[in-house]
């Protein structure tokens, strides 16, 4: 069980998200009210980007969402689901030394595991986003950003921003697009 939402293991290597109207803020976990049809939404939502990648050839964990028991494609859906069933992978945590975290051990491997990235899309940059804190802390510059001033709070962008960070790790931390190319993640 999760703050948003919940898996359950199937037979064999099949699992399902159950997508809930749970919500959580940064990382302090579930909030106490819900947002209604948020799961619905997001379960949706995910699948129409897994759809889109499938049919650019990329293959995925996806088999559908679940209708009437069984996994459907989203055009065969009568109505809005909150459950996602997909084929699970294994979970390779880096290996943590003296100088931090040592990403060497995906190198060779292929298929069937967890990318432990979190790919961040931002359109507008909220109050209390962690793009302001690496701002002050020099970890990152407007230029970084493809901003030519400093942001400021509530913005919305005129084009869209990928952040990445680690999942795996004690705290997530943020990389740039080639350290997050690289297997070399370790600093």
């Amino acid at each position: 069980m999760g703050s948003v939402k919940d898996m359950v293991r199937l037979k064999g290597k099949i699992g399902r998200f159950i997508f809930s109207d749970r919500y959580s803020v940064f990382d302090w976990g579930k909030m106490p009210d819900l947002i209604e049809d948020k799961g619905k939404s997001l379960c949706l939502s995910a699948a129409y980007f897994f759809e889109r990648l499938e049919e650019r050839g990329f293959k995925t964990h996806y088999m559908g969402i679940v209708e009437d028991g069984k996994p459907k494609r989203l055009n065969e859906l009568k109505a809005p689901q909150n459950i996602m069933q997909f084929r699970l992978f294994d979970v390779i945590k880096p290996l943590r030394n003296d100088s931090g975290y040592d990403y060497s051990v995906f190198k060779d491997l292929k298929g069937g595991f967890l990318i432990p990235l979190e790919i961040i899309y931002r359109n507008a940059l909220p109050p209390g986003s962690s793009v302001f804190k690496r701002l002050r802390e020099g970890k990152l510059t407007p230029q970084d950003l493809g901003l030519t001033g400093m942001p400021k709070e509530g913005q919305i962008l005129e084009s869209p921003i990928l952040d990445i960070s680690t999942k795996l790790e004690e705290t997530d931390r943020y990389l740039s697009l080639g350290e997050a190319k690289s297997h070399k993640c370790s600093y």
